[in-house]
């Protein structure tokens, strides 16, 4: 049986990044998922702040378990020669950090086009990338999320599919739920074989984030069953997104009332730590 290892996208916490670090070391929590430092997102560090994220990591004793990358996260109509070059960067980041997962998305539509028509130019655009990350000691893994190509299991696993296992997946529950996907057991069964690892978020059905265990996203039984099913340990990183978030309402593409408020992020990211460890009893 393996075991879960408990990282998070720290940046919910706090903005500043040494204060991020300080909060993680205070929970407990071992790795960060990349994603904002500073208000910097990873695509745009120079090597100066690169480097001093580094040293701070080093100094607080936690270690990086993936990049939170905006890859993918483009039109296909953009500049995706830019694009690439932003990837190559994020790629040396990784391997700097030691990072072995950068999270990816698969493509919005140019404006009045579906995207779930365009399999092939999603296909060979994360082609590219694909490539591009093969001179360095990184996975690229799919996150699902609205309005991009890969938003319900079974595109998802289209784009596994397109690539023999190079391309793994970061299944996260609470978009499933958001796009009204039962992610238990419909979407795991689908994509169990190529989970790379876990974003912790839950929701309920009309398009509210809730603390972990609180919501429709099963991660219990998800967490639980992966355990039983996966070889070796892996990440579960905390996204749990209880404080206002910009743009979520246009992602979910409806209105609703939060029954779980929060006066800053620090308290709502707190209590979504703990409700995690008191939901999987860590």
């Amino acid at each position: 049986m393996s075991s879960l290892v408990l990282s998070a996208f720290s940046d919910e916490y706090d903005p500043s990044f040494e204060k991020q670090l300080r909060g993680m070391r205070g929970f407990g929590i071992s790795h960060v998922e990349l994603r904002f430092l500073n208000k910097i997102n990873v695509s745009a560090l120079t090597a100066e702040q690169v480097g001093e994220a580094k040293r701070m990591l080093e100094h607080y004793g936690i270690k990086v378990s993936a990049i939170g990358s905006p890859l993918g996260k483009i039109k296909l109509d953009g500049d995706l020669r830019e694009h690439l070059d932003t990837a190559k960067r994020i790629f040396e980041l990784a391997e700097y950090m030691g990072a072995e997962f950068i999270r990816v998305f698969s493509f919005y539509a140019p404006v009045g086009e579906d995207i779930t028509k365009m399999k092939d130019a999603v296909v060979d655009e994360l082609g590219k990338l694909i490539e591009a990350a093969r001179s360095y000691p990184v996975t690229l893994c799919h996150e699902n999320e609205a309005k991009i190509y890969g938003d319900t299991p079974v595109r998802c696993r289209e784009l596994l599919d397109s690539f023999g296992g190079e391309l793994k997946c970061v299944f996260d529950m609470g978009n499933f739920v958001l796009e009204g996907v039962s992610p238990y057991p419909e979407a795991y069964e689908l994509l169990k074989k190529d989970i790379a690892y876990f974003h912790i978020k839950d929701a309920l059905g009309q398009g509210a984030i809730v603390p972990p265990g609180k919501g429709d996203a099963a991660i219990k039984e998800i967490l639980n069953a992966h355990s039983l099913y996966s070889e070796k340990d892996f990440f579960v990183s905390l996204e749990p997104h209880l404080q206002t978030f910009s743009g979520l309402n246009a992602l979910v593409g409806r209105s609703f009332d939060n029954p779980y408020k929060y006066s800053d992020e620090k308290t709502a990211f707190e209590d979504a730590v703990n409700k995690f460890r008191e939901l999987m009893k860590i």
